[in-house]
């Protein structure tokens, strides 16, 4: 059921015994991309989750890329959407690279080939705005933005604009991408929070808390005492990940597509 890679040691001295603080239940999850049926019965979880968690504040942190590639990205956001008005939890929503995208195709319809080739094709069609053929004229590319700017509801883009770079929790800090080695975690530049990948990823420098991240997909949930990568390419896998931090203890939860039926079934495991 479950893809866990638990990494060696680090060289460097590394977090000790990481935690969140007293009386606080936190929940991070990784990269959407528009898999709302991934995403709905992971939500149904932690909130139930949440609930047995008696007395503690609860906080649910997205790592960013909610939208692109798969196919329900307006509803995915809508679900988000639904969460933090819910009044049940702390909702802390990140910005991922695919929204900062996103975002400039509003500001500069140009840049909506390049869009597709991160899966601006799909969004595009949540929203009833398809796009042109490939080689789209600059003229096309302006349609498609103002019939996008239409439709896309307003407190969408009020979500889309309240994205944070990052978040800090006890003795993790969670951003879309990860962090620069070498450069303490509140200096670090939003870029590198968004789009970076080699230089923080083969880099055995720990931070001074440990990174909780996605951008990077991968087959296995990845730990070690450095970091905690939570993509496993929701929208080809049918795996979406989440982590659950509440004092020093760490559980991995899973919303997996069945191969048979469509059914969607939710695995935990401590790490």
């Amino acid at each position: 059921m479950f893809g866990v890679k638990f990494a060696s040691r680090s060289r460097s001295k590394p977090v000790d015994s990481p935690g969140v603080p007293a009386g606080v239940c936190a929940y991070a999850i990784g990269d959407i991309h528009g898999c709302a049926e991934l995403l709905v019965p992971l939500l149904g979880y932690i909130q139930a989750d949440a609930a047995r968690a008696c007395g503690a504040h609860k906080v649910v942190v997205g790592l960013g890329d909610y939208v692109d590639r798969g196919p329900d990205s307006r509803a995915v956001i809508d679900v988000l959407l639904a969460l933090e008005a819910c009044g049940d939890v702390e909702a802390r929503f990140l910005l991922g690279n695919h929204e900062s995208v996103l975002l400039r195709f509003l500001d500069d319809p140009v840049t909506g080939e390049a869009w597709l080739g991160l899966g601006g094709r799909e969004t595009l069609a949540s929203y009833g705005a398809p796009a042109p053929l490939a080689g789209g004229s600059p003229d096309a590319w302006r349609q498609v933005r103002d019939r996008f700017a239409a439709s896309i509801p307003s407190d969408h883009l009020d979500f889309l604009h309240g994205l944070k770079p990052a978040f800090e929790l006890g003795d993790y800090f969670f951003a879309h991408a990860g962090a620069l080695p070498g450069v303490p975690l509140r200096r670090q530049a939003p870029r590198d929070l968004l789009w970076i990948r080699q230089l923080f990823l083969l880099d055995s420098r720990p931070f001074e808390k440990v990174v909780v991240h996605g951008h990077t997909p991968s087959a296995e949930v990845h730990v070690d005492e450095r970091r905690i990568g939570l993509d496993t390419g929701a929208f080809a896998t049918g795996v979406l990940s989440a982590v659950r931090l509440q004092g020093r203890h760490r559980r991995i939860l899973q919303a997996r597509r069945e191969e048979v039926g469509g059914g969607v079934s939710i695995g935990t495991i401590d790490v």
